[in-house]
């Protein structure tokens, strides 16, 4: 049996359809690729809250030269547990009121000495934004 010679058969493979698949994959790398390589941007939401109730809230200061205060009375690091167990009732909320120039390790050694000393209620005191820029 002799074979025709007339048609040759094309040995060409069709790559369109495997193109249209690689570009959809790198375009979903390119997507998600910059998602994975960020953390989680958070924009923290900007509110006004309630004032508190001065007589129910014991206020602890620091000051920008890094002088302690409760309750408008100035203490060392080395009396202020036995200051602060003679002013807290234990059922009082205490806020941190620290400059904005403090140290923030400062400010958490005093939230933590605070916190062991059975405060549940711990709040921090800030400007409103609005009379900050009025101020200038």
């Amino acid at each position: 049996m002799k074979r025709s010679r007339g048609k040759e058969l094309k040995q060409e493979m069709n790559l369109t359809n495997m193109i249209d698949i690689v570009f959809a994959i790198l375009i979903v790398f390119i997507i998600s690729a910059p998602l994975m390589s960020q953390g989680v941007k958070v924009d923290l939401p900007k509110a006004e809250a309630p004032t508190m109730e001065q007589e129910k809230l014991l206020k602890v200061s620091i000051t920008k030269n890094e002088e302690l205060y409760i309750a408008d009375m100035m203490v060392g690091f080395g009396s202020f547990n036995n200051v602060f167990k003679s002013l807290w009732n234990g059922e009082m909320a205490v806020v941190i009121n620290a400059d904005e120039s403090v140290n923030y390790g400062l400010v958490m050694k005093v939230v933590t000495q605070v916190q062991k000393l059975g405060v549940t209620k711990l709040g921090f005191l800030t400007m409103n934004p609005k009379e900050k820029l009025g101020k200038n």
